[in-house]
């Protein structure tokens, strides 16, 4: 094998592999009776982990937002407030935060975007956070209403002076119970605390259960090579100290069964491309997480919960619990401010195990390059550089073998002469004259191999790092994560592959694969029209350093006056009879 055959095999191992994804994206499509079986199907009851007297109560099922409920409206509310920070735009209705937006992310790269908003009260993208309480025996708050706002409809500023800011909400019940909820927000933080306090007045002790939950209608999901999107996880996640992550795409939460999981500490999370919100409890706290699926208002409605066990508060008596509600990207160095376990394997890097380590080192390596750089797309070229250097033992070896394949060329055609059609013969002899040259045919090989799993795990990288989307490199290139619009590193890439192909010796190969070999750099370069850009620049600036480097070889091992070995008088004539 050269290097040539194992260009060969890495393409046809790369179509391979994004035909097997592009087929898996189709299969994961529900049927159309799959939503219908979603919507028709009832709620599961959560159960505490922590035993109660009586009955445990269920919470309560998932409200219906009016057709009418926009933003607009929501702020203006006397039930609601809004909370500007540095980073985060909510309104909050005091049981839900019913809008999200995520100042420092545009929706697209277009001047003037709007931001993204991730919570969103509009039927058609449903997506809240929501909490609340149920009990038994006693009178308790829904999400849905009883916290009423102390400055109804007021508009909460974090100002430049502030590194936090309090909003309170209360609700009063019978024979003297209350709870006082404050949501904290903080500068530079996507994490929303949310601290409930129970202030029991009355002669009679209160019981119940706080429970937190997310709920959404589904985002569309457009599919396809130009999508990157399209690849991501989309569907609840949730993590526990003994199971580690597990997750569930939208369309399987009927069909995988229900979900009724008592854990200490965890969190569940809504998960997206790019984004993801999440409840995180205290963590010494025993929970029972939950999924369920209802009919809302023009759609179905999906929900994960967590609810934590009965708190017990006797007359005069106080108790608290409190929760984080991160609502925003999925950003490596806010998720690990966090110091939440687990919190990170929200970042989907790969759905290939083996590939998400090496996502998460190349990342870290790309972030350490971005430093010095100010630029993620020298980083990616910076990146480009370290990892040949570490392959340069082995590249050096592969290119050298190379350029010794080509100096023999004339000896290997007159040996495909000699032998005529006798193909097993011809190998035989082929493999002695590599011998006796000391050239190794699979020195092409490793270096290649080896890049394999850093292609495809800087691919997941390049879908998935929040902090490269629509990062600019230079010149027509505004957006690293999406295809070059204008198709120049497609075909400089062909370019530099025509070029490799013009310096790589086809030894031992039959006309058909010499033209297939011809067809190669056009292949890629249609392929890489699909990629993100980011992806294409790493292949260009790693074909063109091995140009450069297969050139020097060959200078240096190839062509010369050791081409007088390849002369026709090194290779015996077969004998005629009776000479």
């Amino acid at each position: 094998m050269n290097q040539i055959r194992t260009f060969l095999i890495f393409a046809w191992l790369m179509v391979a592999a994004l035909l097997w994804m592009a087929w898996g994206q189709e299969r994961s499509a529900p049927p159309a009776s799959k939503a219908d079986q979603a919507a028709t199907a009832t709620e599961q009851p959560a159960v505490p982990v922590a035993p109660a007297p009586g009955a445990v109560p269920a919470a309560p099922a998932i409200s219906a937002t009016p057709a009418s409920a926009n933003t607009t409206a929501l702020a203006a509310s006397t039930q609601t407030v809004t909370v500007t920070t540095d980073a985060l735009r909510l309104v909050i209705d005091g049981g839900r935060v019913r809008s999200a937006d995520l100042l420092r992310y545009d929706q697209t790269p277009e001047p003037k975007s709007p931001p993204v908003r991730l919570f969103d009260s509009d039927p058609a993208r449903y997506y809240t956070a929501e909490s609340g309480w149920v009990s038994s025996a006693n009178a308790a708050p829904a999400h849905e209403a009883g916290f009423v706002p102390e400055q109804p409809g007021a508009q909460y500023t974090l100002t430049s002076g502030m590194d936090r800011l309090d909003v309170p909400f209360v609700w009063r019940g019978p024979d003297g119970v209350s709870i006082q909820r404050v949501y904290t927000v903080r500068r530079n933080d996507f994490a929303v605390s949310v601290r409930d306090e129970i202030i029991n007045t009355g002669t009679k002790p209160w019981q119940g259960h706080v429970y937190r939950q997310l709920v959404r209608v589904p985002p569309p999901v457009k599919s396809g090579l130009t999508q990157p999107e399209g690849y991501s996880f989309h569907g609840a996640a949730w993590y526990s100290s003994s199971d580690r992550l597990e997750k569930r795409k939208f369309d399987d939460f009927v069909d995988d069964g229900p979900l009724n999981k008592e854990v200490t500490g965890g969190w569940v999370a809504m998960l997206q491309h790019h984004f993801f919100s999440a409840w995180i409890p205290e963590p010494q706290q025993r929970n029972t997480f939950s999924l369920a699926t209802t009919q809302g208002v023009g759609a179905t409605h999906y929900l994960i919960r967590e609810m934590g066990p009965a708190i017990s508060v006797a007359p005069g008596a106080r108790a608290a619990t409190q929760a984080r509600l991160w609502v925003g990207p999925k950003l490596v160095s806010g998720i690990q401010a966090q110091q939440v376990p687990g919190l990170e394997r929200a970042i989907d890097y790969s759905r290939f195990g083996w590939v998400a380590w090496i996502s998460e080192l190349l990342f870290s390596v790309l972030s350490w390059l971005h430093g010095i750089f100010g630029n993620w797309g020298w980083a990616i070229v910076g990146l480009v550089i370290i990892v040949k250097a570490l392959l340069f033992p082995l590249s050096a070896a592969q290119y050298k073998s190379a350029a010794k394949m080509r100096k023999f060329q004339p000896r290997v055609a007159q040996l495909k002469e000699r032998y005529g059609d006798d193909k097993q013969k011809f190998q035989l002899a082929l493999m002695d004259l590599y011998k006796k040259e000391k050239i190794n045919p699979v020195g092409g090989c490793l270096p290649v191999l080896l890049q394999m799993p850093i292609f495809f795990a800087l691919y997941w990288t390049l879908l998935e790092a929040v902090e490269l989307r629509h990062a600019p490199w230079i010149g027509w290139i505004d957006n690293l994560t999406a295809p070059d619009p204008y198709f120049i590193l497609p075909a400089i890439n062909i370019a530099v592959m025509w070029l490799t192909q013009k310096l790589t010796p086809m030894v031992g190969m039959d006309p058909m694969q010499q033209r297939m070999m011809q067809l190669m750099p056009l292949v890629f370069g249609v392929m890489m029209i699909f990629f993100p850009a980011g992806l294409v620049l790493y292949w260009v600036t790693n074909g063109a350093l091995g140009l450069l480097q297969q050139w020097y070889m060959l200078r240096k091992y190839g062509d010369g006056p050791g081409d007088k070995q390849g002369d026709a008088s090194k290779i015996s004539r077969p004998k005629k009879a009776g000479a």
